[in-house]
Formats: structure tokens, sequence, C-alpha cells
């Protein structure tokens, strides 16, 4: 029995922090210009769940702000991706603010 409250906690406080995620931070292949980052802020700010959107071509990421208690699933962002012809090699669900990955965008330069 206390096996399975251990392993509960673990799975609930696991949960609790991928339910917490203000931002979907995405590595895509195939951005190469401002074209490119205009494009996919269009289609994700599309989606009702999106509040903002942050593309970086040199670090190949496009971020995701969400809107409070909303989420976007994987399948829905990596299709919007794919379809206008990116390639997605990692999702990941972080608290990092736009700002603050602009501000790392800028220190990797």
């Amino acid at each position: 029995m206390n096996k399975f409250k251990i392993l509960l906690g673990a799975m609930m406080l696991a949960l609790s922090s991928w339910a917490q995620a203000t931002t979907i931070e995405m590595d895509v292949n195939g951005l190469v210009c401002g074209f490119c980052a205009q494009g996919i802020e269009k289609t994700l700010k599309a989606l009702p769940a999106t509040e903002g959107v942050y593309v970086s071509l040199e670090n190949r990421l496009v971020a995701v702000k969400l809107k409070d208690g909303n989420d976007i699933d994987d399948a829905t962002l990596r299709k919007a991706l794919t379809d206008a012809g990116y390639t997605v090699v990692g999702i990941r669900r972080t608290e990092h603010s736009l700002d603050a990955l602009r501000q790392r965008a800028k220190r990797d330069d």
C-alpha cells in the first residue's frame, strides 16, 4: 500500500507541474526567414488557447504563451507546424515567459 501511495504522489506532482505550464517551447527545423516567423505566429495566434507567440530563427525555437488555464495538445501543435512545412524536433512545457526567452536568445547570439 505504501508503494502505491508513493507512486500516486509522484504522479500527482508530475501532473500538477505539467498543468501549471504557461509556455510551450518547440524546437523546429526549417525556419529560415522573417516570412517563416510571421506565418508561424499567425497560425499559432489563431489557436484559442494562445496568448502570445515568439519565434527565434537563430535558435530554431517557437514558443507559445498559453492563456490562463488553457493548453494545446502536442498533436495540434505538431500538425500546425508540419502543415506549414516545418519539422518539429521537440516539444516541452515550461514556466519561461516569452520575454525571458527573448533575452536568452539575445545572449545566445
